[in-house]
């Protein structure tokens, strides 16, 4: 673990900016070691400053000094501290994405749900209405409110097919208010998408989540077979 601290290390104050991308083994999983430690440190939304007393700390132990702060001693108070920043960055995507839903109500066509769903057509669709017990065939895009996309069944070439009780509140109640053959866009507050929790690493809490949608086919569920009746055999004893 420590000549994984002392590599990490490297990557972070040796390497410059212009370094090329990691092309062996031993490369790439260093790089993805600095992307797992990213992401464990993002829920701290760390400022520039604030980095620098990680990486000093992280500099101690490589180099074998005392520590000047134990994990131990202060287990609480960076439990603390990821719930506070946590805490701050749920409120501020949630009011992001309230100013974000007020201006998707008001564009032509768009139908606001109780839920707090807005429901926009792109095209009509001529098939089947989906039920929450159907499964469905989908292609569909994923975006946070800044066009920033974090997942896309066309990206990865290949629709995807789900039972549509299961999925989040807001595909369950969107997606059954189209046709098969159509597409429409539905903009998901958070508390009909993925809530304060979010889905980490890539989800944030409190996310406004947009989604386009083109419902390609619906499948009833299929009905178990019904057996026969059958008649107990009676016989007459000899």
């Amino acid at each position: 673990m420590r000549k994984l601290i002392v590599c990490v290390l490297v990557l972070l104050m040796s390497v410059p900016a212009w370094a090329a991308a990691p092309e062996t083994e031993e490369q790439k999983a260093l790089y993805a070691l600095g992307v797992h430690m990213a992401r464990q440190l993002s829920v701290f939304n760390l400022s520039a400053g604030e980095f620098e007393f990680v990486k000093d700390g992280m500099m101690d132990v490589a180099a074998g000094k005392k520590p000047l702060a134990e994990p131990e001693a202060y287990g609480q108070s960076i439990n603390a501290l990821a719930q506070s920043r946590m805490q701050a960055a749920v409120k501020k995507h949630k009011e992001a994405g309230a100013s974000f839903l007020e201006k998707e109500a008001a564009v032509q066509g768009a139908k606001k749900t109780a839920s707090g769903l807005i429901f926009r057509e792109l095209r009509a669709g001529s098939g089947a209405m989906p039920k929450a017990s159907d499964t469905v065939k989908v292609h569909y895009a994923g975006t946070f409110i800044d066009g920033n996309e974090f997942d896309s069944s066309l990206r990865r070439g290949e629709p995807a097919e789900f039972p549509l009780g299961q999925v989040i509140p807001c595909w369950t109640e969107g997606v059954a208010m189209m046709k098969a053959g159509g597409k429409a866009r539905l903009v998901c507050p958070s508390d009909i998408a993925y809530g304060d929790e979010g889905r980490p690493p890539v989800i944030p809490g409190g996310a406004t989540l947009v989604f386009e949608v083109e419902l390609l086919e619906v499948k009833a569920p299929v009905k178990p077979a019904e057996k026969p009746e059958t008649t107990p055999k009676t016989g007459k004893k000899k």
